[in-house]
């Protein structure tokens, strides 16, 4: 008997009734409804967020600064909303613990009263958190605990960024505001250096007219002494010539008296030649001289008359000389007098600005050495005010310059420095394919598991008529991995056009399932042989290990140790690799090691079948005529 003949005559017998044909297309279904199902349902659970009922609470009470109210609060919750990943309901405190006992809610998140007044603490003396409270309840979801933990986690996020945001926006405007400040301190550093440069030149100036004055008033000062002793030698002396000429003065009015005198009695005998001329004629005539004697007489005295008048001009020229004279030396006496009087004032006047000019001349050395000290000083100024102004500088130029459009892209850059960009080698295109592979592969176990619940491992007719280990083997192992080739088939036909998977190599990811169903079939095959009906439940315990094992979900180093250890030796952790980089686009050289794993656990299987095969081809033993534990 060939293989191909027990091969048919298993199939007859598996279709010999409609209710054997029915069984068998239940069993074959298997895979198809479990991985097709649950894929199905878990397609994109994440784009179902929106309709998950959260009860969003806020009872802040915003917080004044300033003269204005921030809500943080409200922009929060603003912003919940409008983002729209959860089913955002607005609810008072009481109503939302309501729904959420009652499960109209998965979970509650509640911005407290003192929300904004936490955010803005932290310009205060009092800095403290901000809180978001989170309240869930594990009676209506797990997952929705883990998922609104998830959620206040990514709200706080949101509010450090708005609110550092914010405060590095004013802190950058700050600083925008003290850069121009320094801009404008070093404007007026540049015209306060060239001031002090300007100082520093005049003070030089300063410095050396002082030096000329100390020595113009030193110089001074012993020219004014020399005239203080000479104006005092000047004072003697004119005391002197006005007591001399006070003398004279005298004597020349007494002199001057005298002439008047004499003037004025020569000027009445001249005043009276007219009257004592005619006197004299008429004196003739009485004595009765005639005309012409009288006439010879008066012509004979008027010789003596012109002398008369004569003498008194004279006279009277001299007396008016005297007078003069007399004047005069009155005028030089008073003059004297009060050259004597401002020559002693003079010589006081000088004795004063002799000291003074001493004074002057003290003052003025050191009026000198102030100014070089002045000098000196400025010069250090200016030394000091060119450090300032290279200080303010390097503060401007220190602080870059920007503009509000820039301010409010550094302020978002500080808030949120750091941006993940994500990249992906090989990329699945939502939740549920990236749980195909597990899928897929635990659907090929439960599929072949369930097959073998009708098919016959071993025919004991093929055991008896033949002594081929090979052939009963290769016949009991193709049933099912060809019925389990039809299931991969089908379940990949459901994946790619039923779910709208996507396959970056869907001919190998066939490849690969179809290999694995063909390694699963050995396995429990392998186990029927060797263990009968308490193989196949061995095989559900092999089902269940690797369920856990196979790192279809969380990865695979998440586990314990021993499941650890199992991981590497199971083959349904391959198969999940190998689907992944085939389904995915990743390594054909990682899918081809994990191929070779698979090959290694398909031959094991169907040499340890062969070797059971042929123990009960060549001998009998008391277990294999006892009854089944299972079945």
């Amino acid at each position: 008997m060939k293989v191909p003949a027990m091969i048919a005559a298993e199939l007859r017998r598996l279709t010999a009734s409609p209710m054997a044909v029915i069984a068998l297309i239940a069993l074959m279904a298997v895979p198809i409804l479990y991985g097709g199902l649950y894929l199905w349902a878990n397609q994109d659970p994440y784009g179902k967020f929106t309709e998950v009922p959260v009860a969003l609470v806020v009872d802040d009470a915003g917080s004044t600064a300033d003269g204005s109210t921030t809500n943080y609060g409200e922009k929060v919750a603003g912003n919940l909303v409008d983002g729209h990943a959860f089913d955002w309901q607005r609810m008072s405190a009481d109503s939302a613990r309501a729904a959420l006992k009652s499960g109209d809610v998965d979970f509650t998140v509640t911005i407290p009263t003192t929300f904004s007044a936490a955010l803005l603490s932290s310009s205060g003396t009092a800095p403290h958190q901000a809180r978001i409270e989170l309240e869930t309840n594990d009676a209506n979801n797990y997952l929705a605990s883990s998922i609104g933990s998830a959620a206040v986690e990514k709200i706080r996020r949101s509010v450090a960024e708005m609110v550092g945001q914010e405060a590095a926006d004013k802190l950058l405007t700050g600083l925008s505001d003290v850069r121009d400040k320094l801009g404008e301190a070093t404007d007026g550093a540049n015209k306060l250096l060239d001031g002090a440069n300007t100082a520093v030149t005049g003070s030089g100036q300063l410095a050396d007219g002082t030096a000329q004055l100390a020595d113009g008033a030193s110089q001074l000062a012993g020219g004014t002494q020399q005239l203080a002793d000479g104006s005092q030698q000047l004072a003697a002396g004119a005391a002197t010539l006005a007591d001399g000429a006070q003398q004279v003065s005298a004597g020349n009015q007494q002199l001057a008296g005298y002439a008047d005198q004499a003037g004025s009695l020569v000027q009445q005998a001249t005043d009276t030649l007219p009257q004592v001329r005619s006197d004299i004629a008429t004196a003739l005539a009485n004595r009765g001289l005639s005309q012409a004697e009288i006439d010879a007489v008066l012509a004979n005295l008027d010789p003596l008359a012109d002398k008369l008048r004569s003498g008194n001009e004279t006279v009277q020229g001299a007396v008016g000389q005297i007078d003069q004279l007399a004047a005069g030396s009155a005028q030089v006496a008073s003059g004297s007098a009060t050259l004597a009087d401002k020559s002693q004032q003079l010589a006081d006047g000088s004795a004063t600005a002799a000291s003074g000019a001493a004074a002057l001349s003290t003052g003025a050395a050191s009026a000198r050495d102030g100014a070089k000290s002045l000098h000196d000083g400025l010069g250090t100024l200016a030394t000091g005010v060119g450090t300032l102004r290279d200080g303010l500088q390097a503060g401007v130029d220190a602080i870059p310059a920007s503009t509000p459009a820039l301010r409010a892209q550094q302020a978002k850059t500080i808030a949120n420095p750091v941006d993940v960009s994500s990249d992906k080698v090989a990329a699945a295109k939502d939740y549920g394919q990236g749980l195909a592979p597990f899928f897929a592969a635990l659907a090929g176990w439960i599929g072949i598991y369930a097959l073998f619940l009708i098919i016959k491992p071993i025919s004991r007719r093929a055991v008896t008529a033949l002594h081929s280990p090979i052939r009963i083997t290769l016949a009991g192992w193709l049933t099912p991995a060809a019925f389990g080739a039809v299931q991969m088939v089908g379940l990949l036909g459901v994946l790619a056009w039923a779910l709208g998977f996507t396959f970056q190599n869907g001919w190998g990811a066939l490849g690969i399932m179809v290999f694995a169903s063909a390694t699963y079939a050995a396995i429990i095959l392998a186990l029927n042989v060797w263990l009968g009906s308490v193989g196949q439940f061995v095989g559900l315990v092999l089902m269940v290990l690797q369920l856990v094992t196979a790192g279809g979900t969380f990865p695979w180093q998440t586990l314990p140790g021993p499941l650890v250890a199992l991981h590497h030796v199971l083959p349904m952790g391959y198969v999940v690799d190998a689907m992944r980089q085939l389904m995915y686009g990743g390594q054909v050289g990682r899918a081809m090691t994990d191929i070779a794993v698979l090959g290694i656990w398909l031959v094991g299987a169907l040499i340890l079948a062969m070797i059971g095969v042929t123990r009960m081809t060549h001998t009998r033993t008391l277990r294999d005529l006892q009854p089944s534990l299972i079945g």
